[in-house]
């Protein structure tokens, strides 16, 4: 689904979760053809958090044609949203259109009752306020995004951008969002599943106790490593080890390593020609059977059909030269 998206704006829209869906789908880095086809949406002049005002080229009505709407996080929970955004997210979801909120934008969601009986989450700071606003809302306090197919939510400020990034990979893979991480400096890829990191900082800051780790682990991730490994290369103990990753990344050391295993496994079934007995010696699986296992357990689709999928869709590889 990669047609026209529109990103709402509105008084009290913040800042940068604007900005993060304007820099992923609004500029064509020539990675990927076609690109996406983005505008953005308001009532004419739309103040962005307390000192900046832009003006939308489009009103609310433009989102009725909208394959993808967007949006952006509000500054005041407490008050109602728009009432003419409101109903234009109801009608764009009941013709089948993809929606997507950043942090707080869940709240106009709820509204429109796209998020009833469906999973959901928004900053740790709101949580509790949009599962007792919106009592039929499987709000999720502890995950960075959701994805219920064509509903997605995020969680806070950067976790906007992982939803952003998470959205370019299911429409043209893991080597496109890769890229376009790579362009903006950021971390290319962060499971949906993983924790909000409300007190921690993100793993891969520099300067971080585990970032030297996690930089090593993911260049050895060929390799058969263990708890004890990685225990080993950091300097500590496997249950001090194990107490800070869950702490940085809301996951185990073994669960964080078959993650990546799992995403690296996308990347080549996407980038590479390589057979299946390939790929699972390269992400350190071993074998093809248990590469399948884990595949089919963690996407729902074998290695095989994953990548035929995503030839079929017309997915389109990252020339060489972008490659991790």
């Amino acid at each position: 689904m990669t047609g026209s998206v529109r990103l709402a704006l509105y008084d009290g829209a913040m800042l940068f979760e604007a900005a993060s869906a304007l820099e992923v789908f609004g500029v064509d880095r020539g990675l990927a053809d076609p690109w996406y086809d983005f505008g953005i949406c308001g009532p004419g002049r739309t103040r962005l958090g307390d000192w900046l005002s832009v003006e939308a080229l489009q009103g609310f009505d433009a989102l009725a044609e909208a394959d993808t709407l967007i949006v952006a996080a509000l500054d005041d929970v407490a008050a109602d949203p728009p009432p003419d955004l409101v109903e234009a997210v109801r009608a764009a979801h009941g013709r089948g259109a993809r929606i997507v909120s950043l942090c707080t934008g869940a709240f106009v969601l709820a509204a429109a009752g796209v998020l009833d009986g469906r999973r959901a989450t928004t900053h740790w700071m709101h949580t509790d306020a949009l599962a007792a606003r919106y009592p039929r809302v499987r709000v999720e306090p502890d995950v960075l995004y959701t994805d219920e197919g064509t509903v997605l939510t995020s969680a806070g400020k950067a976790a906007g951008m992982d939803l952003c990034l998470h959205i370019v990979r299911t429409d043209h893979g893991a080597g496109v969002a890769n890229a376009i991480a790579r362009r903006l400096v950021v971390p290319p890829h962060r499971a949906g599943g993983q924790a909000q990191f409300v007190a921690a900082p993100a793993a891969g800051e520099p300067g971080h106790a585990l970032a030297g780790l996690i930089q090593w682990a993911s260049a050895h991730l060929d390799e058969p490593l263990t708890v004890s490994d990685l225990a080993r290369q950091a300097g500590m103990s496997t249950r001090n080890l194990t107490r800070r990753f869950v702490a940085v990344t809301g996951l185990t050391p073994l669960r964080w390593l078959h993650h990546q295993r799992v995403h690296r496994a996308q990347e080549l079934l996407e980038t590479t020609d390589d057979a299946v007995e390939q790929v699972a010696a390269r992400t350190g699986m071993g074998t093809a059977a248990t590469l399948r296992r884990h595949f089919h357990r963690a996407l729902g689709v074998p290695p095989q059909a994953y990548r035929r999928t995503f030839r079929e869709r017309g997915g389109t590889a990252v020339p060489d030269g972008l490659r991790r």
